[in-house]
């Protein structure tokens, strides 16, 4: 009898050690080996660039970094050593059972039950191994981490290029500042000569307080969302850090751009119409079941009520995928609208380099006032604002239409 029990507890203390380590594997992620994004160009000290904004995301920005270590501790899982450990686990579990049930009444032990409830979980875990269940279901949850991943990386790219976008309204509200200097100075004159009243000038003064507010708010919202970029990137949060000028677009990527196409792309790519048609699944796989049980007896409320739910799932299917093909559309028809807007903010441009010429000509002759050549300067920098405005709205609309097609996210 002793040596039964003695027996039973090496058998147990096996067990304990298989339960803590047979289902997680330990196999260390081989960190030489580790994927990494490559990058078109190192960036210099202090700088960004917007092609290498999503490789410095995953090496410097905490959540990004914990995603993928998530992901790596998923995909690092040797299916075939875990079924042969669960195999070895079962047997040890079995074993250790059949010594118990030589004595009399242990069948009824707490111990026994437990054992029981253990192998219980251990053969579910081993028959999903062996049905490829449990393959699939960490692979479905590997596509949900790098959906959640590639949003972040997005979010990203939204942000550097809203900063660039602040950094230009910046650098118009210090022009307008400039401009209102010299709309005061001339206002002075005129009051000092009695041509306009104390309140044209305190009014001309109230609009230069008013655009000196509005830069220091704007200040502040810049310097907020730097740090915010800093620490996706893992800079230290208040460190210095330009940002370089976006990429164009080119004629050739528009060119290539076939919406039919790259929209079934796109809705391969998506995981939340992947998601939506697992639910759908699910739904008749239940509809089919309980059919199947209650003998298609279509005067079952049971069997009418799981097929309203099946129907709904199909229509909620279907409702994702219309919604999908709507934005994906839109996010077309923007490309194609600010391509053209961009065109015709250039010859505004161009219009307006030519009209500058002529005001620095006439300016020359001693036919306008300083002034008046700094107002044709402004109009000009003002133009060159709209062009860079249209370059980054396209940039951003390109960028979006990529993001649909390659990963299968749309933007909000």
């Amino acid at each position: 009898m002793k040596k039964r029990w003695t027996a039973l507890l090496l058998a147990l203390a096996m067990l304990s050690a298989l339960a803590v380590g047979a289902l997680a594997d330990e196999q260390k992620k081989d960190e030489t080996a580790a994927e990494e994004t490559a990058q078109t160009a190192p960036d210099a000290e202090g700088t960004l660039r917007f092609e290498n904004l999503s490789a410095r995301m995953k090496t410097g920005y905490y959540t990004v970094m914990s995603l993928e270590e998530n992901i790596a501790a998923i995909e690092c899982i040797d299916y075939d050593k875990m079924y042969e450990d669960l195999r070895d686990g079962l047997n040890q579990i079995a074993e250790a059972q059949w010594m118990m049930l030589q004595i009399p009444g242990a069948g009824e032990t707490y111990t026994y039950k437990s054992l029981q409830d253990q192998y219980d979980a251990l053969r579910k875990t081993f028959d999903d191994i062996k049905d490829g269940k449990l393959q699939q279901d960490n692979a479905d949850l590997v596509r949900q981490l790098r959906d959640a991943e590639n949003q972040l990386l997005m979010a990203g790219q939204t942000l550097y290029i809203n900063l660039l976008g602040l950094e230009d309204q910046t650098a118009a509200l210090t022009r307008q500042t400039a401009a209102l200097d010299r709309t005061i100075e001339e206002v002075k004159l005129r009051y000092e000569l009695g041509q306009v009243s104390a309140m044209t000038l305190q009014q001309t003064e109230a609009g230069k307080t008013q655009a000196e507010s509005g830069k220091a708010a704007l200040d502040a919202a810049v310097a907020q969302l730097r740090r915010q970029l800093n620490a996706m990137t893992g800079e230290e949060l208040t460190a210095p850090l330009t940002l370089n000028a976006l990429p164009g677009v080119t004629a050739e990527q528009l060119a290539a751009m076939d919406v039919e196409k790259d929209m079934e792309k796109a809705k391969a790519a998506s995981y939340d119409l992947y998601a939506a048609k697992l639910t759908l699944d699910d739904a008749d796989e239940e509809y089919k079941d309980k059919a199947r049980d209650l003998g298609y007896n279509k005067d079952n409320y049971e069997y009418i009520a799981v097929k309203h739910r099946w129907q709904a799932a199909q229509y909620t299917y279907n409702a994702a995928a219309q919604n999908f093909e709507l934005s994906f559309r839109s996010l077309y028809d923007s490309v194609q609208s600010y391509a053209s807007a961009l065109n015709a903010a250039k010859v505004s441009l161009e219009c307006e380099r030519s009209d500058l010429a002529a005001a620095q000509l006439r300016y020359e002759q001693g036919t306008i006032s300083e002034n008046a050549l700094h107002t044709a300067e402004d109009e000009l920098y003002t133009a060159q604002d709209t062009v860079s405005g249209a370059e980054r709205d396209l940039f951003t609309a390109y960028n979006n239409y990529r993001w649909a097609v390659d990963y299968g996210l749309l933007a909000g």
